[in-house]
């Protein structure tokens, strides 16, 4: 560890890992409830446990977006962290705003929940994804300008790298379009198009920047290779999604009462949306295989070059699968969106937090060649144990999404079947999909149990 305030990732690392293990375990609650509908009705009921399934994935990415950013700022920029109590103090706010607001999930009604909050003072509850009470939204807020506030003075006072430009530049998108999440139109078609502004232009624009910045940090650090190489691919995978990913919003536009133009729109851009993540296979692979030092950390490489992999199969290929608007008016909201999801979130999102945690954390805790071969062996048995895992739930949600649309939406004679009777001939795709899951949880703690293997002498 070059900077001592690179130590502050520490904390967001680790809640980052605990989070993932709450969300995988309400994933698979969820994924039972799918085949026993009054598992754990009535504590805890199918819509409150997607709504913390999903709420936890997008804090705990959040987490490590900024444990990732609080280690590698300092050594991009060779020097100190700005203020170091400030990212402290802020990890402590933004935990406590994350636990108090799934515990009210969890144990207070959502209308009470509303009540509680203000939200009828500010409305900005209710939406998918965005279903964190107001108040939250604001602590999200203050915690947001704290952080790149941090950052953007550690970087001005500091050397300036494209790695630093591109992580500054995704990390004000984020905030930016966060506040989309405050203004709620009356009309619904116009809420669910400026909805999709924080949805879709995170995920597919502004997280996409730091996931580019964080995968060529990891790579310049363990290949060697010279970062004039590095930054020509950064600004060409860059380029093409910020290109791609913003006017793919209209992807989304399709059925919802927007103008038919973005039938056209959202196709064209959607078909152009897996080339970022293609040229990511071929940064990382061609990094690793024109890679000028041996490091002793592998297992960083292994989950880099992974993540350009499974970001490309989720975000690209199974994106793509339904993307396109004639295939669209099928498979719209059915259990392939599922599938798409899950490989995206994980392949692009989860995977890279698991990159730069395998690079950066034996440093941080004073292993600067990284862990022990056995270590990192168990880490990668974890590793293929929740790729597998990953890559069977989407085969299962895939075939269950196929299902549904012969079963549902496409039969045109009189025999098509409702939803809960389509659903219940889905029943045994989705048990398949419940052990699969299983396996993923198990993944994680091999991955937990790596980092109580003893040094070897």
């Amino acid at each position: 560890m070059k900077y001592t305030s690179q130590s502050v990732a520490k904390k967001y690392f680790i809640f980052a890992l605990m989070l993932l293990a709450g969300e995988i375990l309400f994933g698979l609650v969820l994924g039972t409830q799918y085949i026993a509908g009054d598992f754990l009705f009535p504590e805890i009921p199918f819509n409150v446990a997607r709504m913390v399934h999903t709420n936890l994935l997008i804090v705990l990415i959040l987490f490590g977006f900024m444990g990732a950013t609080y280690y590698l700022v300092p050594e991009e920029s060779e020097r100190e962290l700005w203020s170091p109590a400030l990212a402290n103090i802020m990890f402590w706010v933004f935990a406590a705003a994350g636990v108090a607001t799934i515990l009210g999930y969890l144990f207070v009604p959502y209308a009470t929940l509303a009540d509680l909050t203000g939200n009828d003072l500010l409305p900005t509850m209710g939406r998918e994804f965005l279903e964190q009470p107001t108040i939250t939204k604001i602590g999200i807020v203050i915690v947001a300008l704290a952080f790149i506030l941090n950052i953007a003075m550690t970087v001005i006072k500091g050397r300036k790298t494209v790695i630093t430009v591109v992580l500054l530049t995704g990390l004000l998108g984020l905030a930016v379009f966060f506040l989309f999440a405050f203004y709620v139109p009356d009309n619904l078609v116009m809420d669910k198009f400026f909805w999709w502004y924080v949805v879709h232009l995170w995920v597919e624009a502004t997280w996409e920047l730091i996931l580019g910045a964080i995968l060529a940090f990891v790579l310049i650090k363990v290949t060697g290779i010279d970062r004039e190489h590095t930054d020509k691919w950064l600004y060409l995978i860059i380029a093409m999604t910020l290109i791609s990913g913003i006017v793919g919003t209209g992807h989304h536009f399709f059925f919802m009462g927007a103008p038919s133009y973005w039938m056209w729109i959202g196709s064209i851009s959607s078909a152009i949306e897996p080339l970022p993540f293609f040229l990511m296979i071929l940064f990382a692979f061609s990094m690793a295989k024109q890679k000028r030092i041996d490091t002793e950390n592998k297992i960083a490489l292994t989950w880099a070059k992974g993540t350009a992999v499974m970001g490309f199969l989720g975000a690209g290929v199974w994106g793509f699968l339904h993307t396109l608007a004639p295939v669209n008016y099928y498979t719209h909201g059915t259990q392939l969106t599922a599938a798409h999801g899950h490989l995206s979130f994980y392949g692009a999102y989860i995977m890279i937090i698991f990159t730069i945690i395998s690079y950066a954390m034996p440093i941080l805790r004073g292993r600067p060649h990284g862990n022990s071969a056995k270590a990192q062996k168990r880490e990668l048995a974890a590793f293929w144990m929740m790729n597998i895992g990953m890559v069977g739930v989407t085969l299962a949600l895939t075939a269950a999404g196929v299902m549904q649309i012969m079963l549902q939406r496409w039969a045109s004679d009189g025999t098509a079947l409702n939803f809960m009777d389509t659903q219940a001939h889905i029943v045994p795709v989705y048990m398949i999909r419940l052990v699969f899951g299983l396996l993923v949880l198990s993944g994680l703690l091999t991955y937990f149990s790596s980092f109580f293997v003893k040094e070897e002498k």
